[in-house]
C-alpha cells in the first residue's frame, strides 16, 4: 500500500495517532471473549494505514473479558475489580500484537502493571522510540491506578507520546444525541466542543478523559470500526464521524 491510497494524493493527514480500541469489539457477534476473524481484520486494517507512513499506538479495553466498574456494582471490591479490569486488557492486547504480527509488522505491548514475562514496563521514551522506528505500540493495563478508565488511559498516553488525535473506534458512525439504536430519529453530530460533550452528558468517553483532551487541546474523532476500510478513510482526512474539539 502506499501514500496514492489516500485520495487526496498526499498521504496521512496526521503522523501519529493514538486509536482507542473497546475491548467489546473484538467479540464480534458473539457475548464474551474474542472472535479470531474480528481480531484480524481489525489487525490487517491497523497494518494498512500504518504503512501509509503512519506511527500508530493503541490503547485497548477489557470489557469483553472483564469490566471492573460492573462487578464493582454487584458488591467486589472496587479496586481490586479494576486491577482485574486492567489485566483483562492484557489479554487483548496480547491478542492484537498476535494477530498483528501475522501481517509481518512489529509490534510491543507496554503495560503499566510490571509482568516482565508478557510484556515491556510503560516508559514514555521507549514508546515514542518504537514509534520512530516503525513499530506499532500498544498500550495495556490502563493507567495501572483504579477508578480510571482505558479511556482516561488513552488521553493520558495519547498527551505523552504527542499524539495529534485520539481515534476513538466505535460501533456506531458517530455521537447521537441519542441512542441511535433505540431511536430512528436520532440525529448525528459532525462536530462538538469539549464543553458540549460535559453538558450534555454524551457517551463518548467518561470526564476525566474529555477534560485531559480539553486541558490539552487533543483533539478526538468518533467512528464507526466496523465499516471495512474507515480507519485508512479517517486518517486520509475523509470527512467521516464525530470530531471533539
Amino acid at each position: 500500500m502506499s501514500d496514492s491510497d489516500c485520495h487526496s494524493g498526499s498521504g496521512p493527514v496526521f503522523n501519529r495517532v493514538l486509536l482507542k480500541l473497546s475491548g467489546e469489539a473484538l467479540m464480534g457477534s458473539g457475548k464474551y471473549g474474542i472472535d479470531p476473524e474480528v481480531i484480524s481484520g481489525f489487525a490487517e486494517e491497523i497494518v494498512e494505514v500504518q504503512k501509509l507512513g503512519l506511527q500508530i499506538a493503541i490503547v485497548i479495553g477489557g470489557g469483553n473479558i472483564f469490566r471492573g466498574i460492573s462487578a464493582s456494582a454487584r458488591g467486589m471490591d472496587r479496586s481490586t475489580a479494576d486491577y482485574m479490569g486492567m489485566l483483562a486488557t492484557v489479554i487483548n492486547g496480547l491478542a492484537l500484537q498476535d494477530a498483528i504480527e501475522r501481517f509481518g509488522v512489529k509490534v510491543r505491548v507496554l503495560s503499566a502493571i510490571s509482568m516482565h514475562e508478557v510484556a515491556e514496563p510503560y516508559i514514555r521514551r521507549r514508546a515514542v522510540r518504537h514509534l520512530e522506528k516503525g513499530r506499532i505500540v500498544i498500550f495495556v493495563a490502563g493507567t495501572g491506578n483504579p477508578f480510571f478508565s482505558t479511556d482516561t488511559a488513552a488521553a493520558l498516553r495519547a498527551m505523552e507520546i504527542q499524539a495529534e488525535i485520539i481515534l476513538k473506534a466505535t460501533k456506531v458512525d458517530g455521537i447521537y444525541d441519542s441512542d441511535p439504536v433505540l431511536n430512528p430519529g436520532a440525529r448525528r453530530f459532525e462536530h462538538l466542543t469539549y464543553l458540549d460533550v460535559l453538558q450534555r452528558g454524551l457517551k463518548v468517553m467518561d470526564s476525566a478523559a474529555i477534560s485531559v483532551c480539553m486541558d490539552n487541546n487533543l483533539p478526538i474523532l468518533v467512528f464507526n470500526l466496523t465499516r471495512r476500510g474507515n480507519i485508512r478513510r479517517v486518517v486520509c482526512g475523509e470527512d467521516i464521524g464525530t470530531r471533539v474539539g
